[in-house]
């Protein structure tokens, strides 16, 4: 099944997902503009939505103590900005910004995860798809902030 007339097709991450789950999904999305160097969401806060961005890049930051925001990934054309929406506390688990005007498919977290409640597969598909995402911005961060605290030499010492 391929999205219904008006309805965008998967874009980016999500054209992984089976044919038959993008109409509904994409039912679901609102085109969004962001300005650059514009705070999309703050470390701690509530993760209600999420976003495949479309063009354009967001930087997404962690807080270091003692040296502010540092830089851990960027996210461009195609990627998922966001998943804290889908777990319990749903806080942002790192913050995002920017880099430039980026043209994004936003979507409502509390609409997605009814969808997904009502559509079993499709809730598996797509938790398979962000929990995939996890395990990258997990390597990549973890690697940034290694290379943060060694060029800093306040890293473990060996």
């Amino acid at each position: 099944m391929s999205p219904g007339p008006g309805e965008p097709p998967c874009e980016g991450v999500l054209a992984a997902l089976p044919a038959e789950h993008c109409g509904p999904l994409m039912a679901l999305a609102r085109g969004v503009a962001l300005p650059g160097a514009t705070r999309v969401f703050e470390e701690g806060g509530a993760a209600d939505r999420f976003w495949i961005i479309r063009s354009g890049t967001v930087a997404l930051d962690v807080q270091v103590p003692g040296r502010g925001r540092a830089v851990v990934e960027t996210i461009g054309a195609g990627g998922l900005l966001g998943w804290s929406w889908l777990c319990p506390p749903r806080q942002w688990h790192l913050g995002a910004e920017t880099r430039e005007p980026t043209a994004t498919w936003e979507f409502d977290a509390a609409a997605v995860r009814d969808l997904c409640a009502e559509r079993p597969a499709l809730g598996l598909a797509l938790v398979t798809l962000v929990a995939q995402t996890i395990g990258d911005r997990l390597r990549n961060t973890r690697t940034r902030l290694l290379d943060l605290y060694e060029t800093h030499g306040s890293g473990p010492t060996r």
